[in-house]
């Protein structure tokens, strides 16, 4: 298995930092949660052997941060910056996250989402970050909009997930010039701590 190292990434209330397998039990205490899991198109885990196994298996081999509060060190959430499926020799990155649903509408995935496009544009140079969300997840759309991005269109029919229902997704993108100048002038998206 590839291993790939990620920074350890700090905003006030959280640290961003590489996955490791005694996460496991933190992993699976959300993504056990069936108001988690489908919303990102993946089912809910059945035990902690299961998250042990996407730890070492997805997580570890990808750009995947656990996002872990600062106060009381748990997992919380990922965060990953992936290949762009859509856009070939161009600089590009998809994200995606997930959170615990006792975290939801603390602020904690924008803050997470501002830390993670800090490093994408000023420390990769990454010219362009997309991200897709399904068509009605509301709370997904929100954190996306504060965090800078530009709504491209809805892709109808877009994926099916474990359970055989098939999704609507909508697409979102953030060019390094706009999040640059954001940033500079003071914009809605995240400067650097």
């Amino acid at each position: 298995m590839r291993k790939v190292k990620v920074p350890t990434l700090e905003t006030e209330r959280l640290c961003l930092r590489m996955w490791n397998k005694k996460d496991a039990p933190d992993l699976f205490e959300y993504a056990k949660n069936p108001n988690v899991g489908p919303w990102a198109g993946w089912k809910p885990h059945r035990d902690v052997a299961e998250s042990r196994m996407i730890i070492e298996a997805v997580f570890l081999a990808n750009t995947t941060w656990a996002i872990t509060e600062l106060k009381t060190g748990r997992v919380v959430g990922s965060v990953a910056l992936e290949d762009d499926p859509y856009r070939e020799n161009i600089n590009s990155r998809e994200l995606g996250y997930s959170l615990s649903e006792d975290c939801w509408g603390k602020g904690y995935m924008t803050e997470a989402v501002g830390r993670v496009l800090w490093y994408a544009f000023s420390l990769l140079n990454i010219d362009i970050v997309m991200i897709r969300t399904a068509e009605n997840n509301v709370r997904s759309q929100r954190v996306i909009e504060k965090s800078g991005f530009t709504y491209e269109g809805t892709l109808r029919y877009a994926y099916r997930i474990y359970d055989g229902s098939v999704r609507n997704v909508r697409c979102y993108s953030l060019l390094r010039e706009d999040y640059m100048k954001a940033i500079s002038g003071g914009g809605h998206v995240q400067k650097e701590r």
